[in-house]
């Protein structure tokens, strides 16, 4: 009960200077992490117990979906596919030259690890969070095209990645009994398949339902704010029990429930990303107190090395590539390459590897849990100066080139957190 206490007083005192704290650029990743830290080290007999990996698995990823869902029930779909350039090349350039720089470089830094615990290190530190960039994809002063490119492709690229995290845990474990193409392409079509077909079929059933029962005054106002969140969690659901991606089910279905809804869905989405806030504040308390704890006995300089690298070479390089020939400016290049911070999805995806058994643990584990709590640090730390800066700099490239690729106007996706309004100025 000591754990317990000392993560409800940690989200409470986050709750009450949340506002203040994030004005200054601190997330409540960074907080509620560094508080589990000080805890663990404080009272770590209050920390000295077993947490199942399902469990906290469970946690994630139901904060993860929750997530996604509500982010992309705001998305405005015909905006997007107006403006679909840059998150697609995104993801279909940028995320698999992605996981080829982790793997050459994890090479490199491990030549005595596995070559299969490397190829796991890369795909399981590829996919950005959603969460953690909010402060970026929020603030007005990023112009609008860059931030719905990085909202896009943080949405949807933990899914896709999840099919090959599959099968290099599988072939980590020697459990494929198919060729490894064959296995690939068979993960790949159902967890993409089947969580594009989850998506939309419990987005399209939800947001249709919430429409008629909002135009037909049904709806308790306390239940209206909680309809979104079945509609998310029955997306999980039918995914799981089809054999598909939840997190894509997630995702698509919070478009598919933003366009079935209507307008009035702006506000509805409210509770769900609460719950799903408050999900992922629990994770990242024992995420400090337990992995970083854990972890902080196995991290060598190459461990080290990796992870910094993860962040900036082998994210910014891709990014480079994949947006060369749009007559993009190198420093919104260098923007979006940074800000691609890993979380949740890291997590969840190193917590099934915890629970199924891995090789070379001793060095995928510390890893792992390195790059997040580097990325944690150093991206909350440097969006205020950085978003501030680049503000200006996009101001003139505007003020000089008005056919600018960073210049064409882009519906913003999230629609509620525009009143937040901007730290630049």
């Amino acid at each position: 009960m000591t754990a317990v206490l000392t993560v409800l007083l940690a989200l409470g005192v986050w709750s009450a200077l949340s506002g203040r704290l994030q004005r200054a650029g601190v997330t409540a990743a960074l907080f509620l992490a560094v508080v589990g830290v000080l805890a663990a080290v404080v009272l770590p007999e209050a920390f000295d117990f077993d947490i199942e990996p399902s469990v906290a698995e469970r946690i994630a990823e139901v904060a993860l979906v929750l997530l996604l869902f509500s982010d992309a029930m705001r998305i405005d779909l015909r905006a997007l596919r107006r403006q679909v350039m840059w998150p697609s090349r995104l993801l279909l350039i940028g995320l698999p030259l992605t996981i080829a720089a982790g793997i050459g470089v994890g090479l490199l830094v491990f030549p005595d690890v596995a070559v299969i615990s490397v190829i796991l290190i890369a795909v399981m530190l590829a996919p950005t969070d959603a969460a953690l960039g909010q402060r970026v994809v929020e603030d007005q002063a990023v112009p609008p095209r860059v931030r719905q490119a990085l909202d896009v492709e943080s949405g949807l690229n933990d899914g896709i990645v999840v099919p090959l995290f599959l099968v290099a845990l599988s072939i980590a474990n020697a459990e494929l009994e198919a060729s490894i193409p064959s296995a690939v392409a068979a993960n790949v079509a159902a967890q993409i398949g089947w969580g594009l077909v989850a998506g939309v079929v419990a987005g399209v059933a939800g947001g249709m339902l919430f429409r008629l029962a909002e135009a037909k005054g049904w709806f308790d106002e306390r239940w209206r704010l909680i309809f979104p969140l079945i509609a998310a969690l029955s997306a999980l659901a039918v995914a799981e029990i089809l054999g598909g991606s939840g997190f894509i089910a997630a995702f698509v279905g919070g478009l598919a429930f933003g366009r079935a809804a209507g307008p009035s869905r702006t506000h509805a989405g409210v509770f769900t990303e609460s719950a799903g806030d408050l999900l992922a504040a629990v994770t990242w308390v024992i995420f400090g107190a337990v992995a970083v704890t854990l972890a902080l006995p196995l991290i060598t300089w190459q461990v080290l090395l990796y992870a910094l690298l993860s962040l900036t070479l082998v994210r910014m390089l891709p990014v480079a590539l994949a947006l060369s020939g749009r007559r993009v400016g190198a420093p919104t290049v260098a923007f979006i390459g940074w800000f691609g911070p890993r979380g949740l999805a890291s997590l969840v995806f190193l917590l099934i590897a915890i629970g199924e058994g891995v090789p070379g643990d001793d060095v995928v584990v510390p890893t792992i849990v390195t790059t997040v709590a580097l990325s944690i640090l150093l991206h909350a730390l440097t969006s205020v100066p950085l978003i501030g800066r680049y503000h200006r700099w996009a101001q003139s490239r505007a003020s000089a080139d008005p056919l600018a690729a960073e210049s064409v106007p882009t519906d913003v996706p999230r629609r509620r957190h525009e009143s937040r309004g901007s730290i630049a100025g």
